[in-house]
């Protein structure tokens, strides 16, 4: 009997129809598969990796040549990945490492911002002028000052231009200097008050006579940010300060009678406002005052008595002329004068004709100076308001609100005005008044969800997870469309062939007994010997399905007996 044809490669035996239908495959099939696997998981790698690269954010903008050499110098030696721009007019890093760089390129002085400081007066050369020494210590002025300025957290860049006039003693009058200043704000800064007063007093105080008020700051947007001096003293209002510390003044008396009443009526169950009038008026003043002349007996100052005694002196008579003007004649003593001590009714001598007294006395005077200066934000009215909610009760397991009896409310308003510091003379007012709140102020804030939180934080990266899900969803089309139907048609294939084997290995089992029983009487013409097998696998199902036809018709004793054990085994 003729041999059944076999294949000169026999498949290796396989444990999986995956592997049978792999090495089923001719040697072209195998590479062929082989290099699309490969091909497919690579290009899903690319994308995942593509997917998963961090997302470049700006680190530096508008920086100078030399300034952008440095920095990408800095960054090669701290390990961070870095792009550029288009057209270089900014430097990119990953966005979870800007501030991180931003803080260590800070720490060695970058970027410096392109502007010269005194570093351009290190090289002078011989001969130079005054006017070139003069103009490169006011261009390494403005230097140093730009990058004083820029240190600030919400300045970007900041230029600064000094005007300060030549000294000269012919002029009588000086021009004081003045300054100017831009700042470049970081998008969604600004500058608050107390910085820009910073940044004026910070110029003023480095250059010599230049006053505040002569100093101007703009942003990059041209709006000016300092406000006119004399245009403010002009103001009848209230300048920013003062509108603060009159805020201030009524949020303390806000939080005093809050902090006494809360204990007592509960927290949330009293609002309270208060509005003061503040005297910010300077008064200054000097009076001097006169009582009225004491008694002589009080204080004496000075006193003077001057007195004039002389005899009686003769007529004037005769005829006016040198014969009339005459010395006396000569003096003669009386005879009988009488004694010193004369008896009374004796005769006295005439009285002196002629006496004359002055007295002048100065007496102390009481004198007072009084010089009042006037306290400046003095508190000249309050106002204050304040609601008290009703008492909540519970009353057969209902809330019911209560309003407060009427000897309460007084108690209360006697505590707010002890709190505030009442003053009637003064016109100071309070008026209580209780009333149910509504329960929709009550209400607290919760705090954010689980859910909340999730939320927010996948809208917070929400970049990052749609390259994720369009990775993911990729490697799901990539496995489902391409390597799935492969994969199954190989397991098909190899399941028929373990099928077809498993028939073969049955029907050689079936030959071998039948050959046993019948004495070699259906195999005697092969000389007693079973056929020889038949390789399947390794050239295609149609050629192994036509070695099995071949070998139904050569044996088919051999096909019966096989359809018979299937036949009993079912």
């Amino acid at each position: 009997m003729a041999q059944a044809p076999t294949s000169p490669q026999a498949p290796p035996p396989a444990s999986t129809p995956l592997l049978q239908g792999f090495f089923r495959l001719t040697n072209v099939q195998k590479v062929v598969l082989l290099v699309g696997v490969a091909a497919a998981v690579a290009i899903t790698v690319a994308f995942v990796s593509w997917a998963r690269t961090p997302d470049y954010k700006v680190l530096f903008s508008n920086v100078t040549d030399r300034d952008g050499g440095a920095i990408i110098s800095a960054l090669q030696q701290i390990n961070v990945p870095y792009r550029m721009s288009e057209g270089g007019g900014a430097i990119l890093v990953p966005s979870d490492r800007v501030y991180e760089s931003r803080l260590r390129l800070a720490q060695q002085g970058l970027p410096r911002g392109g502007s010269i400081g005194f570093e351009l007066l290190e090289n002078q050369r011989i001969g130079t002028s005054q006017f070139v020494e003069q103009v490169n210590f006011q261009r390494a002025l403005e230097g140093e000052l730009a990058r004083t300025v820029q240190a600030l957290g919400s300045v970007q860049g900041a230029r600064v231009h000094l005007a300060i006039p030549r000294p000269s003693v012919f002029v009588r009058d000086q021009q004081k200097p003045s300054a100017s200043v831009m700042v470049s704000l970081f998008p969604g800064r600004t500058l608050d008050p107390a910085q820009l007063a910073g940044i004026t007093h910070l110029v003023a105080s480095s250059v010599p006579e230049l006053a505040p008020s002569a100093v101007t700051i703009v942003d990059q947007a041209g709006n000016l940010l300092t406000s006119n001096p004399a245009g403010r003293d002009g103001n009848a209002g209230l300048d920013a300060g003062q509108l603060k510390y009159l805020q201030a003044v009524e949020q303390n008396f806000v939080r005093r009678i809050e902090a006494i009443l809360t204990p007592i009526v509960g927290p949330g169950n009293v609002r309270a406002q208060v509005t003061a009038e503040l005297d910010f008026s300077t008064v200054e003043q000097t009076a001097e005052s006169y009582k009225p002349n004491p008694v002589p007996e009080q204080a004496i100052r000075s006193q003077q008595t001057v007195e004039t005694l002389g005899d009686n002196p003769r007529d004037a008579s005769g005829v006016p002329g040198a014969l009339s003007n005459q010395p006396p004649g000569a003096a003669t003593a009386p005879l009988n004068a009488p004694a010193k001590g004369a008896p009374k009714g004796a005769q006295e001598p005439p009285p002196p004709g002629n006496s004359h007294r002055e007295a002048t006395t100065n007496y102390e005077l009481d004198k007072t100076i009084t010089h009042t200066r006037s306290e400046v934000g003095a508190i000249r009215r309050l106002s204050a308001a304040v609601v008290v909610n009703h008492r909540r009760e519970v009353k057969e397991g209902k809330s019911e609100n209560t309003p407060l009896p009427e000897a309460e409310i007084a108690q209360l308003t006697n505590l707010v005005r002890q709190a505030m510091g009442f003053n009637e003379k003064r016109g100071d007012t309070v008026n209580l008044v209780n009333a149910a709140f509504n329960e929709a102020e009550r209400l607290e804030i919760e705090g954010p969800t689980l859910v909340a939180e999730v939320t927010q934080r996948l809208l917070g990266n929400m970049n990052t997870v749609l390259w994720t899900l369009a990775a993911i969803v990729a490697a799901l089309f990539v496995y489902l469309m391409v390597l799935r139907p492969v994969l199954r048609d190989l397991a098909l294939a190899g399941e028929r062939d373990l099928a077809a084997q498993e028939a073969y290995a049955q029907a050689m089992a079936a030959a071998a007994a039948g050959g046993q029983g019948g004495g070699g009487g259906a195999g005697g013409g092969t000389g007693g010997g079973a056929s020889p097998p038949i390789m399947t696998g390794g050239r295609g199902f149609d050629a192994d399905l036509q070695a099995v036809k071949d070998l139904a018709k050569q044996e088919p004793q051999i096909v019966a007996n096989v359809v018979k054990d299937w036949v009993g085994r079912e």
